[in-house]
């Protein structure tokens, strides 16, 4: 979670106490749990962790959700983000300032999958499951979620900035990804590249499958057996390097890039055969997972 003094007040004061501390410490060490397994663990009143924890969810540091229990319904709780940054940046960019594309999932450019793979609309399945040459049928356009286990997808993205005739400053991909297993595991790495314009600008290492819950966007007919949502990072290409979710994780800067050289942005989202933890992706769009989005590229000029 990125935020800046200006929007993040509310979550500056659900980190503000102990006790809702070591409740998310708690949640991000033993994974999702009920608010009585809590308060027995952290020996809190119940009364006051029912409260410590509707606060936190109201500041979306956390998500619940209610399952069935020997007597009527717990209220399960899990962490929803690994990091919270507070960003102190001069000024907020105006809209003139910024050239924004969404790019549907399915409008990738060029493909290299092997299966377990597929990839799915918002109203059913999109040809056939664990079949590559199904990424080259025309109904792909439609898809709201895709997912392989080792290669690629590439897009390409106008280079608006260079019509316009305008220097980029900073260059951001907002995209919902996690790791791909058959089935779901909420425990499953994945080394994900993602590369602009042929240079390698991150690997995030996706930590799992999820099929604990439905997306909030997930449709009904997609079982919870399937992958539902993701985590959605920020990449973000600056004159000073290369950062994820406000963290620096690589040299590679905006020259790097050769953004005036090029008519177009191509973005390439792999799972290379090498990789560390080769755990496959997946990518929600429209229609999927917890974002009810596209893949983002935001130039700020």
């Amino acid at each position: 979670m990125l935020i800046t003094p200006e929007d993040g007040a509310d979550v500056l004061k659900g980190l503000s106490a102990p006790a809702r501390l070591s409740i998310l410490t708690l949640l991000h060490q033993r994974g999702p749990m009920n608010v009585n397994d809590i308060a027995e663990i952290l020996g809190l009143p119940q009364s006051s962790t029912s409260t410590h924890i509707n606060l936190l969810e109201k500041t979306g540091l956390i998500e619940t959700d209610n399952r069935k229990a020997r007597k009527g319904s717990q209220k399960v709780c899990r962490a929803a983000f690994d990091e919270v940054v507070l960003s102190f940046k001069e000024a907020r960019q105006t809209d003139e300032d910024l050239i924004e594309v969404a790019m549907p999932i399915g409008l990738y450019s060029g493909c290299d999958t092997s299966a377990p793979c597929g990839l799915c609309s918002h109203e059913g399945i999109v040809g056939y499951l664990d079949s590559p040459d199904t990424f080259h049928s025309p109904e792909r356009m439609k898809a709201g979620l895709l997912w392989f286990t080792r290669g690629y997808v590439s897009y390409q993205f106008p280079n608006n900035a260079r019509i316009a005739g305008r220097e980029v400053k900073e260059l951001e991909l907002l995209v919902e990804l996690s790791s791909e297993v058959p089935g779901t595991a909420e425990n499953w790495p994945s080394d994900i590249n993602i590369s602009i314009n042929d240079q390698l600008i991150a690997v995030w290492t996706a930590p799992g499958d999820y099929g604990d819950q439905r997306g909030k966007f997930t449709p009904e007919w997609w079982k919870l057996a399937g992958s539902q949502y993701g985590h959605l990072k920020s990449f973000r290409v600056t004159t000073e390097g290369t950062f994820v979710d406000g963290m620096r994780v690589s040299d590679v800067t905006l020259d790097a890039l050769e953004l005036d050289d090029h008519r177009s942005i191509r973005v390439k989202f792999s799972v290379p055969d090498k990789a560390e933890y080769p755990g496959g992706i997946n990518i929600f769009g429209r229609g999927f997972g917890n974002y009810d989005q596209d893949i983002v590229l935001r130039l700020s000029t």
